[in-house]
């Protein structure tokens, strides 16, 4: 893989009674902005996100990698699951991304994971054209199913093959997209893709998805 000049900082994110904390990675010339939208009881220092991070940044993608949450607010279980809140999060740190200099002017896309597919859905329908592209993975895109027909931006869910439960709940949120949309099953892999050489086609997938996408004026 190529490797680019970037910028990585870690961030903090002031929103409205909160500030939250994020790692920004911005290769030199990047074609567009990722947002991760992690799931329950993870945050921006996820393995697995980080390692699809690594390889868009190396695609010449800029990543933003965040907590939803802050410390505090994640100690309490059910507030891990308030769809509401994390997607409140999202919409108000895309909003933010949208005024930093070395961000404003990049193609925005969303990363969702687990539940944080759920925030990410429900975020792009809010936003409509201004989101240009989101991946699901492992997600719970079923969880944002009155969303699902307003998500406007192309959206590719991306499930393990051993993951029976999840694949259905996928095809069932894959049927409600009105969208350009894609239903990949990775054979033979778990829920958190684990099994060898799995996450990495997680990640080629979903750099292929986002250098499609990102780009486009129009879809």
């Amino acid at each position: 893989m190529m490797q680019l000049k970037e910028s990585h900082n870690t961030v903090q994110i002031p929103l409205k009674n909160v500030v939250l904390t994020g790692h920004l990675s911005v290769p030199d010339s990047a074609k567009g902005l990722v947002l991760f939208s992690h799931g329950s009881g993870s945050s921006r220092l996820s393995p697995r996100n980080n390692f699809v991070a690594k390889v868009l940044q190396q695609k010449g993608m800029a990543t933003l990698l965040f907590d939803l949450l802050t410390k505090k607010e994640d100690a309490v279980y059910e507030t891990r699951f308030n769809i509401d809140l994390l997607t409140q999060r999202l919409i108000d740190t895309t909003l933010w991304v949208q005024t930093q200099k070395n961000t404003e002017n990049l193609p925005v896309g969303y990363f969702g994971a687990s539940t944080g597919a759920a925030s990410a859905i429900r975020a792009a329908a809010f936003f409509g054209k201004i989101i240009k592209a989101v991946v699901s993975r492992g997600g719970r895109p079923d969880l944002a199913m009155h969303e699902l027909p307003k998500v406007m931006a192309p959206t590719l869910l991306v499930v393990g093959g051993w993951d029976r439960m999840v694949i259905d709940l996928n095809q069932k949120a894959y049927d409600q997209l009105k969208c350009k949309k894609r239903l990949e099953i990775i054979p033979q892999a778990s829920h958190l893709f684990e099994e060898p050489g799995k996450l990495e086609e997680v990640a080629s997938i979903s750099a292929k998805w986002f250098d499609r996408w990102l780009g486009e004026k129009d879809y």
